[in-house]
This record gives structure tokens, sequence and C-alpha cells, in this order.
């Protein structure tokens, strides 16, 4: 949101004139006074042409009432249509028919792509826990089977006809949910039938995960990772002082410390091949050796975080093979890469992982055909069919946000009742 002293946030706005601000529909309904420069991002909900005027009705998903557009009708794209997928920019004013909402003078209008139909503004969406697809192409899936009792009437079908396993990951049901809200986000258990002992993972854990429609760049992305783990970690210093001193006091002295400075800082961001040159060029003998087209692990990832200064880093730009189907081909060369980023912490690793999704129809269906995965995601496909509009997302694991601020050095040590293989108690 928006905010200025004194909660009166859209007078904000007003101090930036020469640049558009980016508004949501609810946000823009609920100004008081006319603002020069704003910009909304929506879907159009109806197209009104005539002579002298073009008007357009706009949602985002943040408002059950629609934005009224007014334009010029040389403004009018013949692709303009119902579920056209638009980016307005112009002056926000009060509408003559309506006293209590606002409208917005159109001074340009472009069409991102036609489209089938918390606070700042992302809707909480529960994902399932139950689902026939594996997000993450790794294959480390537990499958659900029905109990003793119930095998017999089971035998020649599965329960729900398909395959069923535990979700890995919401984020492609948030896709989704981001094409009629924009915003949204999950947090909920996902599980990994990962055979690993290590101190950084579980079986079952939790993830906070966003997805953001109108995102066309990697950056965007970024910036609402750094914002997030800064915006957390500064109101868990602040509302829960005793416990972070009890922490610091007992668990890491420095810890405390260690957070104030990277609230402070920007984080550094270096590309998957600059990473690859520091590894090999780095003094230390690594356990796995770098080589590009390999993916990182833990070693290299906390090595990478002290060469950046112990400094949150981001690490951009991954192999294309490396990286599951739904990652945005960047078509570079020769060594092609997607639009993929991971943030590593110090003490942990990676603690994030995001990009931007391939929205292209013709990318992700020779892909998909590539992997053989076709019928199994045509659902997928068929999301893009009539069109999309550019979005990428990200998740965080929540044990590992524990581990990293609170300095704890095993993830089995910050959730009550941890499951890891040959583990689950109680």
């Amino acid at each position: 949101m928006l905010r200025a002293r004194g909660g009166e946030w859209w007078r904000g706005l007003r101090r930036c004139a020469s640049l558009p601000r980016a508004l949501r529909v609810r946000e823009a309904l609920r100004v008081p006074e006319p603002v020069e420069r704003v910009k909304v991002q929506g879907w159009v909900r109806s197209v009104r042409s005539q002579k002298e005027v073009l008007f357009l009705h706009v949602n985002d998903g943040s408002s059950l009432e629609s934005l009224q557009i007014v334009a010029d009708p040389s403004l009018e794209n013949r692709d303009l249509t119902f579920g056209s997928a638009v980016e307005v920019q112009g002056k926000l004013v009060k509408s003559p028919h309506k006293m209590q909402n606002m409208e917005l003078k159109a001074e340009t209008i472009r069409v991102v792509g036609p489209c089938n139909a918390l606070d700042n503004g992302y809707v909480h969406i529960h994902t399932p826990i139950i689902t026939s697809n594996d997000c993450e192409g790794a294959g480390e899936l537990f499958q659900i089977g029905v109990s003793n009792e119930a095998k017999d009437s089971a035998e020649k079908t599965h329960f729900f006809n398909v395959p069923a396993f535990l979700t890995v990951s919401g984020q492609l049901h948030l896709e989704v949910m981001a094409g009629a809200f924009t915003h949204v986000f999950t947090f909920g258990p996902t599980f990994r039938a990962e055979n690993s002992q290590s101190r950084r993972h579980l079986a079952e854990f939790y993830m906070v995960e966003a997805e953001l429609s109108f995102t066309e760049s990697l950056q965007d992305i970024m910036q609402v990772m750094e914002d997030l783990l800064k915006t957390v970690t500064s109101t868990v210093l602040s509302k829960c002082p005793r416990d972070v001193e009890l922490f610091q006091k007992y668990i890491a002295p420095a810890q405390k410390g260690r957070l104030e400075q990277m609230l402070k800082n920007k984080f550094v961001t270096i590309s998957y091949s600059e990473a690859m040159e520091i590894l090999k060029q780095a003094s230390q003998a690594f356990t796995f050796k770098p080589e590009w087209g390999c993916d990182l692990q833990t070693e290299h990832e906390k090595y990478l975080v002290e060469h950046c200064g112990e400094v949150p880093v981001f690490v951009i730009n991954y192999p294309y093979d490396l990286k599951p189907f739904y990652m945005r081909d960047n078509e570079d060369g020769p060594q092609h890469t997607v639009a993929a980023v991971d943030l590593l912490v110090p003490g942990v690793g990676e603690l994030c992982g995001g990009s931007l999704r391939e929205e292209r129809l013709p990318f992700l269906e020779s892909r998909l055909q590539r992997l053989g995965l076709t019928d199994t995601y045509q659902w997928y496909l068929d999301l893009r069919k009539f069109g999309s509009v550019p979005h990428g997302g990200f998740g965080m694991g929540f044990e590992r946000y524990l581990q990293y601020i609170l300095g704890v050095d095993n993830i089995k040590d910050v959730i009550p009742f941890p499951r890891f293989s040959h583990s689950c108690l109680l």
C-alpha cells in the first residue's frame, strides 16, 4: 500500500507527478481528490465505444467494483475486447455520474495481451495439499494411497482416477488465481520425499509463495523478495525483542547485529555464470566441483555469500536444462538460460527461489512435448490458449527463514514436529 504521514497515503501520489504511480483498482476508487499521473493494470470487463468517447471498465481482482476508464476513441485498439489485459495511464478525477467514485482519464492504453476471463493488495489463496502434478519436476513426491480397509474397493482404480500426491508447491495453482486477482499468495505445508539427513532439509515444511501478474522483469520479483525479507525481519526485531535477545544470548550472539546490517544494505546480484567463475577461482577445495550446467550445492551457496560480504545474494539466469519447464526462456546463447532467481543468505544458503513464468504458448508447448508431459499439463497449456500476461513469482521456506534470523544451525530445531527420512515421531 502507498502510505504517507498522517495516514493520508494518497497525498504521496502528488509529490512525484512526473512519473505515473501504479495503483490497484481498489486504491484508485478510494482516492478522494484528482491525481495527475497514475497507472492501472487489469482486465477489461466491458467496452463501450461511442463517436466522441471510449468507455472501458477495468478490474484487477482487488475490488468488486471496476474502475471506469474514459478515453479518446483514437486510443481504441482492434485487439481491445472483453478479457483483454491492459495497462492504462492517465489522470484520476471524480466521476460526474458516481459521486463516491473516481474514474481514469486515459492518456495511453496498452494491450498487454488477451486473457480468459493481505495487506499490499495480495489475496490469500488456500492451495490444495493433494495434487496430481509435480510442480518441481524432481520426482520427489509422496504418493497418496488408500488404507487397508479401502483397498478392495480401490484395487482396479485410483481413488481420484489418477495418481495423486502431497503437494511440493502451490505455485501452479497460484498462477491460475493470479489471472483473476493479479497479486496472490499462499502459506501452507509442502512435502518432499528427499532422502536427506542434512541440517536444512525436511520432508514436511511450510512455504510462503507469491505470484504476480503484469510482471515483465525478474528485477520486480527480486524486489518483492527483498522487501518481504526485510519487512518481516524488521517486524520480528521490533515486535519480539525478548525472543530475539534469548536466541542472541544462548544460540547466536552476534545475530541481531548481522540482521540489522542486512536491513541497511541492498542485496547483491550476480548471474549463475558469474557465480561459477567465482567458485572456480576460489582457493578452497569443494566436495562438489563447480561446473557450468550443474546445480549449486550448499557449500557453493555459503561460499558465494561469504565472497559477497556476508549479505544476501541473488543468483539469476540459470541454465535452461537445470530448471523446471515453467520458467521463462531467455532465448540467449550460446549458454542457454532461463529467467530464474535464487536468494542465498548467510548460514543457510538458498532461502527463496523464483522466476518469470513462461507465458508464451509455443515455447511452453515445445518444452512439454520434449519432456513428454503434454498430456499431464494440458490444463496448464489451456491457461495460455487465448493468451496470457507476463507474470512471475517465488517461494520462501519458512523454517529456513527461522534458521536464518535466529541463527539456528539445524532446521529440525525450528519446527515442533520435524519430519525427515526415517523419522516420523508422534
